[in-house]
């Protein structure tokens, strides 16, 4: 399972370990993952997705799963997101 996260794209960052000695020896930052289940108010439906806790403040700061995926951009999100966010699509369509 690869440490990215599945709407914001965060992935692990590298950087550097200094001792008081001024010592460096390369490190990753991993992204802080979370599995969570959101619901989509237009499916109905929850959907259990691995995303950061930053994108989980995302997307309760847009309104939530669908108001976030009708925004965001293809490329950032996963197959599995760009699945949920195309039925969305055809289901708030379908009830236009």
């Amino acid at each position: 399972m690869s440490r990215v996260c599945e709407l914001t794209g965060k992935g692990p960052m590298t950087g550097n370990n200094v001792s008081h000695a001024n010592n460096k020896s390369r490190r990753r930052f991993l992204p802080n993952l979370n599995d969570v289940t959101l619901m989509s108010e237009a499916l109905g439906q929850s959907f259990k997705l691995r995303i950061s806790a930053a994108g989980l403040r995302s997307v309760d700061h847009r309104g939530g799963l669908d108001a976030y995926l009708a925004k965001a951009k293809d490329t950032e999100l996963s197959t599995a997101a760009l699945k949920i966010k195309k039925a969305i699509a055809k289901a708030q369509e379908a009830a236009a």
